[in-house]
C-alpha cells in the first residue's frame, strides 16, 4: 500500500464531478487500500477519491466503531432529521465551520467487487457520508458555512460549544 498526497483547497481535482466506476479490478483495489492508508495516516474520518486526485466515484469513511467502509458509486436514498456541528476536511487543513446535515443517511454503493449493498448510520457517521459524497460531485463543506475558523477563534468556539455539539478532531 502507499500514501496518496491529499489535494488541497483550490486545487481543481476537488471541483470536478466523478466519474462512476466501471472496471471493479486490482486498480480499484489498490486505491482503496491506499485511500485507507492515507485516512489512517491523517487521523481524518473519511477520505473521497478526488482528495487524492483521482475522478473516480470512491470514497472511505470510518464509522463511529473505528470500522472503514468503502463505498464504490454512492448514493445517498434516504435521509432523516438534522444535525448541527462542526465540520473540518483534510483539503482545507486546520479550517473548520458550522454546517446542518441530515441526523440519519442511507446510502447505495458498490464494494470493491461490485456488489450492491445498502448502508444506513446516523451521527458523525452520516455526516461524514453526506461530506464524502459531496466531494464526488466537486463540492466542498465550505460551500454550506457562513465563515470558517482556525486558531483561537476555533479555540474559543469549542470552549463555549463544548456541551451543544459533537466535537470530532480532524473530521473529514
Amino acid at each position: 500500500m502507499a500514501l496518496r498526497k491529499i489535494a488541497l483547497e483550490g486545487e481543481e481535482c476537488l471541483t470536478r464531478v466523478c466519474r462512476p466506476v466501471t472496471d471493479f479490478n486490482s486498480r480499484l483495489h489498490t486505491l482503496l487500500d491506499d485511500m485507507a492508508d492515507t485516512l489512517a495516516e491523517s487521523g481524518g474520518v473519511g477520505l473521497a477519491a478526488p482528495q487524492v486526485g483521482i475522478l473516480r466515484r470512491v470514497c472511505v469513511v470510518l464509522d463511529e466503531d473505528d470500522q472503514l467502509i468503502e463505498l464504490v458509486n454512492p448514493e445517498i436514498i434516504r435521509t432523516e432529521g438534522e444535525q448541527t456541528g462542526l465540520e473540518g476536511c483534510l483539503s482545507v487543513p486546520g479550517k473548520y465551520g458550522v454546517v446542518t446535515r441530515p441526523e440519519v443517511v442511507r446510502v447505495r454503493a458498490q464494494d470493491r467487487d461490485g456488489e450492491w449493498f445498502e448502508v444506513e448510520d446516523e451521527g458523525l457517521t452520516a455526516r461524514c457520508f453526506c461530506h464524502e459524497i459531496e466531494h464526488l460531485d466537486g463540492h466542498l463543506f465550505v460551500e454550506h458555512t457562513d465563515r470558517l475558523m482556525e486558531g483561537e477563534e476555533l479555540q474559543k468556539w469549542l470552549e463555549e460549544h463544548a456541551d451543544e455539539y459533537e466535537i470530532e478532531g480532524d473530521e473529514e
